[in-house]
């Protein structure tokens, strides 16, 4: 079993303040304004963005290699909607964008592993509660 740990910390007041999240090989800044503004910084929901971009890069790897077609490579890009509901801010939607060069596979093939791999990476399952969308690529 992997366990893994990331810290964050926030000094200051909500809208005033600063804080660092940090986890092995990354550490980065965050306030009010790069979280809810378009602020320098990072902020929870591009991590959690990462964190489902490279889980579903893995897990589509994995998919497709049991079933035959093992890819040459798999890219994602995750976008994170963050607003509000009845006045509290709530990740709305995640759609991951992906491109996967995959020899000898259909693009029907492809496609229905692909959204199989949406429902069932680790992280989408953590997510469930979240609307998840995808598209997904086949180039050569």
């Amino acid at each position: 079993m992997a366990i893994r740990k990331a810290q964050a910390e926030w000094k200051g007041s909500l809208k005033e303040g600063s804080g660092v999240m940090k986890f092995p090989g990354y550490a980065g800044p965050y306030t009010w304004s790069s979280r809810f503004e378009e602020a320098a910084g990072t902020n929870p929901e591009s991590l959690l963005g990462a964190a489902h971009a490279g889980c579903y890069s893995m897990a589509l790897t994995g998919d497709l290699g049991k079933a035959g077609f093992p890819p040459s490579s798999v890219s994602t890009e995750a976008t994170v909607t963050l607003g509000r509901v009845e006045g509290k801010a709530r990740i709305l939607t995640i759609h991951l964008e992906t491109e996967a060069a995959v020899p000898g596979i259909s693009n029907e093939e492809f496609q229905q592993i692909a959204e199989g791999t949406r429902t069932g990476c680790p992280v989408s399952v953590a997510l469930a509660a979240v609307e998840i969308t995808l598209s997904a690529k086949l180039v050569h």
